[in-house]
């Protein structure tokens, strides 16, 4: 049962506590956050290098498409003038460059694409198309020598208005890409921003967790060198128990080689019966303190009315009535020898010549404890009304043992002769009573 109970205890010394539990629980939701900070600082990141290539990509592409178209119409007017057919050449390439850059400009906005934008690529589209039939038109009447036709042609709004539309068409596709591109850069700075705090306050809580746990370890081996103190005290009181029991029993002895010594001294001898018989009866006082002393723990403590009732019991009969009351009183050990002694005393004076040395006397006796003071009232009431004790001439060893017990007791017992008998009262110490 004490190892299961040692067992257990260790078991909560080992076990982890609330504000650990708390603390591993706050690492655990820092790191998860920190984690989806960065996960979502990397994916901003990301979308804004998508949205930066894709953006530049588009600019680029409706740069030369603008670029592609004035130089055709740079070609267009300059075989107009001069009906040159090198002229044909820049024309014919920036014709080429055209077609080449609206296909890209498609593929790099890809197809799904919100309502504003789909409709800027298809009129960028419709209007440089339309340009470029303007300019394929005026290009066709010069070759077949349709002078004023093409000059009519050329001086009409036609390919002027287109013109003014493809460019107002390429500038907000450009605003709404550069708009595109500054709001994935604020997202990516935004979640940079988000990203530092969370890194101090990961490093705040590891390191707190890094206190804890060196905390927890202290405390481990402080458990673990208490619970081998423990088995060691264990152990060594184990040892103590048996080396007591082992004493007790040598101390029995003991007394049973005196209480022989003494019986034997006096075999044979009449005159010496009477003292011998004392010396019994107080050797036989000494073993029952001794006997109550035994068996109470650590803290070698002894019930007053235990010892009481052990020094009584011998004498007490139907015609030897006895009164015993008071409250829990418990004393230090070394009390046992000389209360013992002084309560086997005033039994046997009471047999002797109190209120038991006739039938139907009464020994009462009443106890409490007062602070750290104890208190005991010894009355004897003889049988008749009329009954006195004979008080002492002399000084006897009984009386010498009572002062010797006050010493002891560290508190005084003072006796007074009533009309039915004896009075005894005594107040002695709990603690700090002479050795």
């Amino acid at each position: 049962m004490k190892r299961e109970t040692q067992s257990r205890v260790l078991w909560w010394q080992r076990a982890p506590r609330i504000p650990t539990l708390a603390l591993f629980a706050v690492v655990a939701l820092a790191l998860l956050g920190t984690f989806s900070l960065i996960i979502a600082t990397v994916e901003a990141e990301r979308t804004q290098r998508e949205q930066a290539a894709r953006t530049s990509g588009i600019l680029a592409s409706l740069d030369e498409i603008i670029r592609a178209t004035m130089n055709g119409e740079t070609g267009q007017r300059g075989y107009f003038i001069t009906s040159d057919t090198r002229y044909l050449a820049p024309y014919r390439e920036g014709q080429e460059r055209y077609s080449i850059e609206i296909r890209r400009l498609r593929e790099k906005m890809g197809g799904e694409l919100p309502e504003e934008q789909a409709l800027l690529v298809g009129e960028i589209s419709r209007l440089g198309d339309a340009k470029w039939a303007e300019m394929a038109g005026v290009v066709r009447l010069v070759e077949e020598r349709r002078i004023p036709d093409a000059h009519a042609r050329l001086l009409s709004d036609e390919g002027q208005l287109a013109m003014n539309g493809l460019r107002r068409a390429v500038a907000k596709l450009e605003d709404i890409e550069r708009i595109r591109l500054e709001q994935a850069v604020q997202r990516a700075a935004a979640a940079e921003a988000k990203i530092l705090p969370s890194l101090a306050a990961l490093f705040v809580v590891i390191v707190c967790a890094l206190a804890l746990g060196l905390w927890q370890a202290i405390r481990k081996a402080e458990a673990e060198a208490l619970a081998e103190g423990a088995a060691a005290i264990a152990e060594a009181r184990d040892r103590a128990d048996l080396l007591a029991k082992e004493l007790n029993h040598r101390v029995k002895n003991l007394f049973a080689v005196i209480l022989a010594i003494v019986k034997m001294s006096a075999r044979g001898d009449a005159a010496a019966a009477p003292a011998v018989d004392r010396i019994a009866k107080r050797i036989h006082a000494l073993v029952t303190a001794h006997e109550v002393t035994q068996g109470t723990g650590k803290d070698q403590t002894v019930d007053f009315a235990d010892l009481v009732g052990k020094a009584i019991a011998p004498y007490r009969s139907s015609s030897e009535r006895c009164e015993l009351a008071g409250e829990e009183l418990v004393l230090p050990g070394k009390h046992a020898v000389p209360l013992g002694l002084v309560l086997h005393e005033l039994v046997t004076n009471a047999v002797k010549y109190g209120a038991w040395s006739q039938p139907g006397g009464l020994v009462r006796v009443r106890w409490s404890r007062e602070g750290s003071r104890a208190k005991v009232l010894w009355e004897e009431l003889a049988a008749g009304e009329s009954a006195t004790a004979a008080k002492p001439g002399r000084e006897g060893f009984g009386s010498a043992l009572i002062r010797s017990s006050e010493r002891q007791l560290g508190g005084t017992i003072a006796r007074r002769f009533d009309v039915r008998g004896i009075v005894v009262e005594m107040d002695f110490a709990l603690e700090g009573a002479e050795d």
